[in-house]
């Protein structure tokens, strides 16, 4: 699964040292190629996963997540350009408005 797959969620997993849930979307694409079409599927892609969970979803699939903080996590194998940093920074708070967290973490070279 993938960025390119707006309507699934990549994964669920409960991260050991924090106890959160974390929704973790994998993003593979770099951000030099169609700047503006990757953009658009990451907002996509965060839409599917706030309705994962606002919808109960999560909580049906993962009744582990019942009462844990929720991160949705992209992970890039790309670090961010300028425009999609300052897109993430909105969406954080769109995010935390909504009553979630979001963060992006750099994908570390095996």
């Amino acid at each position: 699964m993938s960025i390119d797959q707006t309507d699934t969620v990549d994964f669920v997993t409960i991260e050991k040292d924090s106890g959160n849930v974390l929704l973790t979307i994998s993003d593979h694409l770099d951000w030099e190629a169609a700047e503006g079409a990757h953009l658009l599927l990451v907002q996509g892609k965060l839409n599917a996963y706030l309705r994962f969970i606002e919808s109960g979803e999560l909580q049906r699939k993962c009744p582990e997540s019942v009462g844990r903080d929720v991160v949705i996590n992209l992970v890039g194998k790309f670090p961010l350009s300028d425009k999609a940093a300052t897109f993430l920074k909105k969406a954080e708070a769109a995010v935390a408005n909504a009553g979630f967290k979001l963060r992006f973490t750099l994908q570390k070279p095996s």
